[in-house]
């Protein structure tokens, strides 16, 4: 069942992201990402969603909608909703039972922000000079001023994202399709 759906959010991911992105300092924010993180975090856990991440990153970039940035933008999130989930799935309530929707974006924003502005930006392959140069150019601005700009957009995407994904697992639940997984 995990294998199945690995590859159905992973194809959804890979179909969205054509439609559903928007520039962002060199970047490619994808609030798509962020939902399918949601859906996969709570219904895979937080392995196997990190693979989901990681698949749609990559076949992202090597269909040249998608950039370094996807990896850090993409995995942290999804583990980290996966992890919240654990402590909340027991609880009965729906609408605070799928509540770790709503911790994706400390893993994208404060954790995978992080990674890509101080240590993926500065090594990125001069395919990505735009967006080096981007990301290098705000960090004169000061780390901490060049972190909550980038914070910010992504912010913007993965809020987005979390409130959909949130939306349709609660749809999910009252359909009775939640309830009939393995």
């Amino acid at each position: 069942m995990k294998v199945a759906l690995t590859a159905t959010f992973s194809a959804l991911g890979v179909v969205l992201a054509p439609f559903f992105w928007f520039p962002f300092l060199g970047t490619k924010a994808y609030p798509g990402q962020h939902f399918i993180n949601s859906l996969s975090g709570v219904m895979l856990g937080p392995w196997w969603a990190a693979l989901v991440a990681i698949i749609i990153g990559l076949i992202r970039n090597a269909l040249g909608i998608g950039t370094v940035f996807a990896f850090p933008g993409g995995i942290p999130g999804a583990i980290v909703v996966g992890l919240v989930y654990m402590l909340t799935s027991r609880i009965k309530n729906r609408y605070l039972k799928y509540i770790a929707v709503f911790f994706e974006p400390i893993g994208t924003v404060f954790v995978g922000g992080t990674v890509s502005l101080l240590l993926v930006a500065p090594w990125t392959a001069s395919y990505l000079k735009p967006a080096q140069d981007m990301l290098m150019r705000i960090q004169e601005l000061g780390t901490f001023t060049a972190l909550l700009t980038l914070w910010s957009g992504w912010a913007i995407s993965s809020i987005i994202g979390s409130v959909i994904g949130f939306v349709v697992l609660v749809a999910l639940e009252r359909f009775g399709v939640l309830s009939k997984r393995g």
